[in-house]
């Protein structure tokens, strides 16, 4: 009989795929906040801490499920929770100022999501190009705003809405791009808490497994002392 361990492995979050694209939205929500939110808005705090919420919370729940399977639940509940906030403010974002919200069908959303971008950078790359076909202005496009999208994700120094161009459509591509990616950590996290939920459903949690561990070890002594009164 196998030995069960106390605490199984536990952590390696960083290779969870939900981890990796909440930490890429909120990647790309401090710089589309340092370009279209002012600094003095408390929008700016509230979706900078949504999006670094849904990322820690994943963490947290990793580690602590060695111990804890109910707080992996709880914590991977709370991180879908926050980036579910962060959907509707960058919803409220678009709305506030008549800007289209892409459908789910929107063939952008699926070429972004096949592009499988790794790093802020490649998102603004990809919204760049999105920009550029929608104003037609082929490769002027690419000299007026710099190199991987400046205009887009990436900027200096905060820049308050009202410098930007009405004629832009940098700021309803970056808002839905970044909606888009939310749309897929989010159906990530709901695949992730209904694996847990069943786990915990099927193995229990610490206490379960100390008594499974406990009542194996008190079987494997009561074999040998049996085993060493025949001998």
């Amino acid at each position: 009989m196998s030995e069960e361990t106390l605490i199984p492995k536990h952590g390696g979050y960083r290779n969870l795929k939900s981890f990796q694209v909440a930490q890429l939205v909120f990647d790309l929500t401090v710089r589309f906040c340092e370009r279209y939110v002012s600094k003095f808005s408390r929008t700016t705090d509230q979706m900078v801490q949504a999006a670094r919420s849904g990322v820690q919370n994943i963490a947290e729940g990793s580690q602590a499920s060695g111990t804890s399977k109910k707080t992996e639940l709880k914590l991977t509940n709370v991180a879908r929770a926050s980036l579910e906030e962060l959907k509707l403010d960058y919803e409220d974002f678009l709305r506030q100022r008549s800007l289209p919200l892409w459908e789910r069908q929107d063939p952008r959303r699926a070429g972004l999501i096949a592009r499988r971008c790794k790093t802020a950078d490649e998102v603004a790359a990809w919204v760049k190009e999105q920009h550029c076909g929608q104003e037609n202005l082929g490769g002027l496009c690419g000299q007026n705003h710099g190199r991987h999208g400046q205009d887009t994700f990436q900027s200096t120094q905060s820049t308050p809405l009202s410098t930007t161009s009405n004629k832009s459509s940098y700021p309803e591509i970056a808002a839905n791009a970044a909606l888009t990616l939310l749309s897929v950590a989010c159906a990530l996290l709901d695949r992730q808490l209904e694996a847990q939920a069943k786990a915990f459903e099927t193995e229990g949690g610490f206490t379960e497994r100390l008594y499974k561990i406990r009542t194996q070890k008190r079987s494997l002594q009561s074999t040998k002392s049996t085993k060493s009164t025949k001998d």
